[in-house]
Formats: structure tokens, sequence, C-alpha cells
């Protein structure tokens, strides 16, 4: 099999054909750093990766025999998840070089499961707003969004099947739409979070980023141990609702009219199709996300403030002096309120298999902002779990994605109905 065949394949199959050895780790591997070689100059996706050292893991697991869901797929890790064998900075000059003893328990369970750490992909500083060097794929004059720069492009250019984000407001989902990728951030808490760097301890969320559905659940089944993840069926008359919500003035034209062009197109092809109305207080979730992050990246990154003031970036440091506003009071009302607004929202989207809504305003901006998570923010304080398909491009020909919201706990129902969609896509062309 030669590489651009191998390039072809994807995560799943590379996993199959390793296993049976029918295929090496290490040829994957070739292909894969070939594509890197080729591809990574513009884009800048990748923070570390030593080809030398990938190799020797590569040869070393074929020596024993590469075995498991994921065997000899090679996948990027956020430079925010720690890493025992590559340096993990955060995304920051404050830690650059330092190197954890330890892999995050996602880590360790990727490679239990057969899989091969490629490097770690770039991240905006701490996970939050400041862009770091990675530029879109499609065109580098544009931003790829953030904080999940790296990973979300290093997919988009076939650099890699598979690789690792954090969302805590719209960092795998946003980036996801600008790059033209899938991103299944599951229900919160389903991974394990241990060794990720800590931004907001009731927000934070490992999501995947992948070609496809199936790729992304299957990797989702290894992480949270839901093996019915890996076996996706599409209904046959999946119930969608859309749900465009409030704030729509931030939203494109043309992102609202993707949106609702693929919900006509999934009634046609079988689904079961429903428009709602924003709930009266759906508008106030945006204030309770706010109050949330607010507080809690002000309290997890008192370390970096108080001792690295000087080495953070400015928008970064305008960022924390905004985020500070936050009282405790504030964060404990909106505290006290949630769990009764989560209760609210999932009997609504219960009422689904998925949710049909914005992923972002628009197309990947131009320049290094990362864009505005206005569409990502409530549904991550919601603790949902939540998918992004590509599904359309905006004026300037760059990707636009939708995003896909499910009740909590229904990550399968939810991937289930995100296969359906991604299969009437593919059969319009892939896009709108």
């Amino acid at each position: 099999m030669n590489n651009s065949e191998i390039l072809a394949l994807d995560a799943r199959d590379i996993a199959a054909a390793v296993a049976s050895g029918a295929l090496s780790t290490r040829a994957v591997t070739e292909a894969y750093l070939e594509r890197i070689a080729d591809r990574d100059g513009p884009v800048m996706a990748w923070q570390h990766l030593d080809a030398a050292q990938v190799r020797a893991a590569a040869d070393a697991m074929d020596a024993s025999g590469a075995k498991g869901p994921l065997a000899g797929v090679p996948i990027g890790v956020k430079d925010v998840i720690d890493t025992a064998d590559m340096p993990t900075g955060y995304g920051t000059s404050i830690y650059e070089g330092f190197q954890p003893p330890w892999d995050a328990p996602a880590v360790q369970i990727t490679r239990n499961a057969g899989g091969l750490i490629l490097g770690k992909t770039v991240s905006t500083e701490l996970a939050m707003a400041s862009p770091n060097k990675t530029r879109n794929p499609h065109n580098p004059a544009h931003t790829p969004g953030g904080s999940s720069s790296g990973s979300c492009a290093a997919v988009a250019a076939g650099m890699v099947p598979l690789a690792y984000g954090t969302q805590t407001s719209g960092s795998v989902i946003r980036p996801a739409s600008f790059c033209g990728v899938t991103a299944f951030k599951p229900t919160f808490g389903a991974i394990n979070t241990v060794g990720i760097k800590v931004l907001c301890h009731g927000l934070d969320t490992l999501g995947i980023l992948s070609r496809n559905i199936g790729d992304a659940a299957h990797c989702a089944a290894v992480l949270t141990g839901k093996s019915e993840l890996a076996a996706l069926t599409p209904p046959a008359r999946p119930r969608i609702g859309v749900l465009l919500g409030t704030r729509l003035e931030k939203a494109e034209a043309y992102a609202v009219e993707i949106v609702n062009r693929l919900a006509a197109l999934a009634e046609t092809s079988g689904a079961d199709v429903t428009v709602l109305a924003a709930p009266s207080w759906f508008d106030g979730i945006f204030d309770l996300h706010e109050a949330v992050m607010g507080w809690e990246v002000t309290q997890s990154l008192v370390s970096e403030t108080s001792r690295h003031w000087d080495r953070l970036t400015p928008v970064t440091r305008a960022m924390m002096e905004d985020q500070g506003r936050v009282d405790e009071a504030r964060y404990r009302a909106a505290m006290g309120e949630i769990p009764g607004i989560r209760l609210m929202m999932d009997s609504i989207l219960s009422r689904f298999d998925a949710v049909l809504t914005l992923a972002a305003p628009g197309e990947a901006p131009e320049g290094t902002p990362t864009g505005d998570p206005i569409f990502n923010r409530l549904w991550s304080v919601l603790q949902v779990p939540l998918i992004c398909l590509p599904a359309g491009k905006g004026p300037k020909g760059l990707p636009v994605g939708v995003q896909l919201v499910g009740a909590r706990g229904a990550d399968h129902r939810l991937a289930s109905a995100a296969l359906f969609l991604e299969t009437v896509l593919a059969a319009k062309g892939g896009t709108l």
C-alpha cells in the first residue's frame, strides 16, 4: 500500500489493517510524516513533533504487535494535555519546554488502545483567546479559530486522522467549523480531564477532531468506555430539532441559510424535523456562562497572573482583567440557577436525536483573532454533547459547519443522528 492509499484510509481502517498485520505502524507513520513535511509550512499546526522519536515509537509498537481499537492510528494532542514523552507548554512562554512526568489519563488510555501520539498541536495561550502561530489550511490569511487551533488545522490539512482538543466556551466546535472538519465534544465528564490544564473545572471538556463522525465516535468509545459509540447506525427517521436561538444579529445570513438548508435536506431525506422557538429563559444562559467562566478562570490561573503577569500576552492580560470583574456572589448565584436550567433544556433536547443550530457566526475571519464563540458558550455551560459537521462554504470559499446538540448522556443518539446527516450531505457532494 503506497502513501496516498494509506492517507485515504480513515482511522478505523488504519486500526483494522495494523491489528491484522496487513499494514505496519511504521508505514502509517511515514505516510503522515511525509504529509506533514509537505503541508505544514504555511499552516504551522505543530508545537512539538520529533520525527525520530515517532519513528522509534512506531517501530516499538510493530515489534510488540500493535493491537487495540486505535492500533497504529497517529493522533495529534493539543499542547494543554500532558504527555510523559513530549513537552507540554500550555500555549504560553511561561512553560516553554516543560516536561510532565506523566501522561494525562486520556493520553494513556489512547496508548493502551494502540494509538500513536504523533506530536503536540498548537494551542492559544492557556487555551484562551490569544492566538498563536497556526493558520487556516484553506487560506493562511485567515484564522483557524481557537483555542484548539493546531488540532483542527492538522486534521483539515490531512496531517493526522485524529486529534484532541479542549473546549470551555467554543474551542473545539468553532475552529472545527472554520477548518471544515468534524468535531465531537461528548457530555461533560464523560472523558477524564485530569492532566489537562484547567481553565474552568465546571466547563472544560476534551473533544475529538476527525474527518468523519464514525472515526470521532470510535475514538470517543475508547476514551469514555461507552462501547456503543463504536457501532453507529443512522436512524431511518431521526428526530431533528432546529433551534437558532437568540443573538442572531451576530450571525452571517449565509450561516443561518446553511442551517436551514440542511434542515430541509434532512426532512426530504426522511427525518422528522421540528423548528423550535427559543424559550423565554434561553438568552439568560449567556450570562450564566460568563459568570462561571469569569470566576473559575480567575481562580484557575491565579499562579500565572500572580507570578508571571508580564509574560502573558496583552490579549490574555486584557481577558483576565475582564474575567476578574465577576465576583463570588454572582458566581454563586449562577451556580444555584444552572442545575434547573440544565434540567429544563434536557427536557427539550431529549425529545430529539439532535438539535441543529449554528456552529459559528460564519466562515473564518481574516487575520489572527480566533473568532467569536457566541453560539457555543451556552451549550458548554449546559454540559451537553456537541458535534460539528462541515456543511457549506461562505462567500470567500471557506468552510462553514453546523452544530448538533444532544441531551446530556445521549451521546450515542446524537452521533447516530450526525451519521444520518453526514450521509445525506455526502449524497449532495458534501456541501450545501
